[in-house]
């Protein structure tokens, strides 16, 4: 799959354009690659839909947002078929059809009954292995789907559906007006069919003439690497179908992060709480940590405290716009059982005797040093 393009670049314009620039832009490539100015001209039809695909997002406040922050990633779009992201052609001239005026034929009004569906939300839950990787979902959603056994059109059969008798089938109609300019010709659509060019006789036994029915679909959801907690990603044309071949609407996927068993996330840093008993933080020792990918080790030097933190750089999670990792930051903690043997307890009170064991001045000062960048660390 071809990489896309970026969006303002389609459309010609900054970051900072504003919505009449952005609707100023969008009019002048999609009038230059119309189909109706560029019959059987495949190349021009891409581009014309990826015009459409660009101005649908940064018009969009949210979508805009998220595009800015995360790029294509952050939007996810899938399900858009060759029609980047929308259902078919017809939804883009529906959608957006003050953009095109009377000049042209607007034919997704010429080509639907119906209406475009509603958008659905879903939420779905993410371990931090899964958001380190990036996760392939199956899920099932359960929706509008469009009628099998009329094939959305609402109708019994292909007898049932017959030509518009007001527009004869164009799905516009046109009137002259007589002004002090002389007469006027405008073109609207059909009162009568709705600019569909059809009119059912006979209903679909199943969806009742709607075109859908409830049922439920298998969704497959690519989520990228790096995603968070609140997250919103979409997906074009997976929502409720419309009515009569109307156009789906998106299905929107929120993110939740599973609590793990070891770690805690910070931004692209995962922190992890590591337990050393006395010995090993005085003496020094090779202890075996997890990570997201497996379990690696660490050497403690001698005389380790507790609070100190050590780094494993790159152990992370990614950034969603492919800015590197995160890493791991291990946090010791020192443990003191609670009740000792007697040796043990003897081999203690010579420790606690020895000059060895009671901490300098310079001791003081580096550990609350080191504490005062702990809080600063956690608190931050």
């Amino acid at each position: 799959m071809a990489e896309k393009k970026d969006y303002y670049d389609v459309l010609g314009v900054s970051k900072n354009a504003s919505k009449d620039e952005l609707k100023k832009a969008y009019r002048k490539v999609a009038l230059k690659f119309h189909p109706d100015r560029n019959p059987d001209d495949e190349s021009a039809e891409a581009k014309f839909k990826e015009a459409a695909e660009a101005y649908e997002v940064l018009s969009d406040e949210q979508k805009k947002s998220r595009y800015d922050q995360y790029g294509h990633a952050g939007l996810n779009n899938q399900g858009g078929g060759n029609y980047g992201g929308f259902g078919n052609m017809e939804d883009i001239f529906s959608q957006f059809s003050d953009i095109f005026g009377g000049g042209f034929s607007n034919r997704g009004q010429q080509k639907s009954r119906g209406s475009r569906g509603s958008n659905l939300r879903i939420k779905v839950s993410l371990t931090l292995e899964e958001i380190n990787e990036g996760a392939n979902k199956k899920i099932k959603v359960k929706k509008y789907v469009g009628c099998k056994a009329c094939k959305s059109s609402g109708a019994k059969d292909s007898k049932s559906v017959k030509t518009c008798h007001t527009c004869n089938g164009s799905g516009y109609v046109r009137r002259v007006q007589q002004t002090f300019l002389g007469n006027m010709q405008t073109t609207s659509a059909c009162p009568t069919c709705h600019g569909s060019g059809e009119m059912i006789t006979n209903k679909c036994n199943v969806c009742k003439g709607d075109g859908r029915i409830y049922g439920e679909e298998l969704i497959n959801l690519d989520i990228p690497a790096g995603v968070s907690e609140g997250m919103q990603l979409s997906m074009n044309g997976k929502g409720n179908a419309g009515s009569n071949k109307g156009g789906a609407g998106d299905l929107l996927i929120n993110i939740k992060e599973k609590e793990h068993q070891h770690f805690t996330r910070d931004g692209n840093n995962v922190l992890f709480e590591l337990d050393v008993n006395f010995a090993d933080a005085a003496l020094g020792a090779n202890v075996e940590v997890p990570t997201l990918t497996g379990k690696v080790k660490i050497t403690l030097p001698q005389g380790t405290p507790s609070g100190k933190i050590f780094r494993l750089r790159g152990k992370g999670l990614p950034s969603i716009q492919g800015y590197g990792k995160g890493d791991q930051l291990i946090h010791v903690n020192i443990w003191v059982p609670a009740s000792f043997s007697s040796d043990e307890r003897k081999a203690l009170e010579t420790m606690r005797a020895s000059k060895n064991f009671q901490p300098s001045d310079n001791d003081k000062r580096e550990r609350k040093g080191l504490f005062d960048k702990m809080k600063d660390f956690f608190n931050g």
